[in-house]
């Protein structure tokens, strides 16, 4: 995408599914164009994104990304900030 998007990946089947919430995580960074953002917000659940996602997005993109934790959203769910590099 050419814009600084959110994907949520809180409800549903992510919610039971850590492994389904990676895949579509690093499939949507795969979707941002370098020099955007995409917001992932991942279910309430599983707790803090960073214990669990970054490192995964880091083994797969290296240094084409940067990852921020952003904050838990009031609905519960948590939001990772990752950009691509221009």
């Amino acid at each position: 995408m050419e814009k600084n998007w959110s994907i949520s990946l809180e409800h549903e089947e992510y919610e039971n599914d850590k492994e389904l919430v990676i895949a579509d995580a690093i499939d949507a960074v795969k979707q941002t164009v370098k020099g955007f953002y995409v917001n992932v917000v991942t279910p309430a659940g599983f707790g803090n994104p960073e214990e669990y996602l970054t490192e995964e997005l880091f083994s797969r993109f290296g240094a084409e990304i940067d990852v921020k934790f952003i904050d838990q959203c009031g609905c519960g769910g948590y939001v990772l900030r990752v950009w691509k590099r221009a």
